[in-house]
């Protein structure tokens, strides 16, 4: 064979073991860094139909994920806490009723929640403020009046400050935080937990086999996308509450 074909077939290895390396280091830093942070989703085994995705438990450093107890005052002035929503798929969202940018949103997508599984006894929402010295309950019940929140089992709550924070923060991993320089004067992720029946977090995986942990609530169905074209996730939350729900 000429010497300038070895050259070129020498050349091809070269590079094609060069894109394999590449390829590997990327698939060995995705697997470390799942592995660092310690969170992952473990399947669970209810029948779903084909193509359907699975909804795991969230799991971390071992354990599946369970909501940490809590009571507070709900937008009737009564106490409300974790036990309270034993038996129930719910979804948990921390928010403050004078923010000015993604909390009405975020209702919004929780009324369509309301609104989608209403006939369902079992279905129910956990909505935590983060400025609980300005929300009283009174101060909810009429922010659930502005919204159409009439599922008994939405309850708007309010309390001690530092004990929000920490079960945001500690208990679900979700950003909050009060911040002057940003709008509102409070700073938080704008994102959806799901629990099931037995207070586990639960989630699905994203087409990566990355679990999504929580769901986006600051995208509505009708636009789709936001502005980095990150799909919406309220349709994938709307059919995981369906498959719990079931369970």
């Amino acid at each position: 064979m000429p010497t300038g074909a070895n050259n070129k077939k020498k050349n091809t290895y070269i590079w094609v073991s060069a894109i394999i390396l590449i390829f590997g280091i990327f698939a060995v830093y995705e697997i470390t860094k799942r592995i660092k942070s310690g969170t992952i989703v473990e399947n669970d085994r209810m029948s779903v139909g084909a193509g359907q995705s699975k909804v795991g438990f969230v799991v971390n450093q071992g354990q599946k994920r369970k909501v940490p107890a809590f009571s507070f005052l709900d937008q009737d002035s009564t106490l409300v806490t974790n036990e309270d929503y034993l038996g129930k798929v719910y979804v948990v969202e921390f928010f403050f009723t004078t923010c000015p940018t993604i909390c009405p949103i975020m209702t919004k997508n929780l009324v369509e929640l309301q609104d989608t599984f209403k006939e369902y006894d079992d279905f129910g929402v956990a909505s935590f403020t983060i400025n609980p010295r300005y929300d009283k309950p009174s101060v909810l019940k009429t922010y659930a009046e502005k919204y159409g929140i009439t599922d008994k089992d939405w309850h708007l709550m309010t309390g001690d400050q530092e004990e929000i924070y920490l079960l945001a923060e500690e208990g679900f991993y979700i950003l909050a935080n009060e911040d002057e320089s940003v709008p509102g004067g409070f700073e938080h992720s704008g994102m959806f937990a799901l629990i099931d029946k037995n207070g586990y977090i639960r989630s699905r995986e994203d087409e990566h086999g990355n679990p999504l942990i929580y769901y986006r609530g600051t995208i509505t169905e009708k636009q789709g996308v936001n502005a980095d074209g990150e799909a919406q996730q309220i349709t994938f939350l709307k059919e995981d509450i369906k498959k719990l729900l079931v369970e």
